[in-house]
């Protein structure tokens, strides 16, 4: 998915404004198509960048150890989606209560739901929370998850899956508005805040 693919257009948007709202580092998996989107949203926010690099992605014809714009400081480059995943889970993992963080996923591939059935399983655990709960959002553009989901529901009639047994480990969210009404009510952020973060990164960064 390039820049001039909606799904593209309201990932920028939403990673722009969860670092705006959270004050945090955005992390990714730097790569291209929407993760593309990610890193560009959170750099225009102002706020740091980080990223796991895998060192060939699906779709590219060779592998590279070097992201095309963002110093090489603020990745890691991964042979493995194991270690991507270990490190994408530790960056959001809170420390204190202070600490905003939250997982988010976006439209994917097979790497996409490789790290969201980890996360479910994770937060199901209680590997991820077991003290300070971290929000886990489902980005259902025009329905791209509507499927999987229904899915998750055949899997509760079959008797898999306990009634609401996912449902209880993430927010499924159809737009941006709604995952950002969703954290500021999760981490107790009011209007006022938001305009606040807005105003130190513009004098800040």
């Amino acid at each position: 998915m390039g820049p001039d693919h909606a799904h593209y257009q309201e990932a920028f948007e939403l990673s722009r404004e969860i670092s705006e709202l959270l004050d945090c580092t955005t992390w990714s998996g730097v790569g291209p198509g929407l993760m593309d989107a990610v890193t560009k949203g959170a750099l225009q926010a102002g706020n740091p960048v980080g990223g796991f690099k895998i060192g060939r992605e699906s779709g590219e014809w060779t592998s590279s150890k070097f992201h095309p714009y963002l110093p090489s400081e603020s990745y890691f480059t991964c042979r493995f989606f194991s270690a991507r995943k270990h490190g994408l889970v530790d960056a959001g993992v809170r420390s204190c209560s202070s600490d905003r963080t939250a997982f988010v996923t976006l439209p994917g591939g097979i790497g996409t739901f490789d790290e969201v059935f980890e996360i479910l399983a994770l937060i199901q655990l209680r590997r991820i929370g077991s003290e300070l709960p971290v929000p886990f959002l489902l980005m259902n553009y025009d329905s791209f998850y509507s499927k999987l989901l229904e899915f998750f529901d055949d899997c509760e009639n079959w008797g898999t899956l306990a009634k609401g047994e996912v449902d209880s480990l993430w927010k499924v969210c159809d737009n941006n508005a709604e995952a950002l009404a969703y954290l500021a009510s999760f981490y107790n952020l009011s209007p006022h805040d938001r305009v606040k973060n807005e105003v130190g990164l513009g004098s800040t960064h």
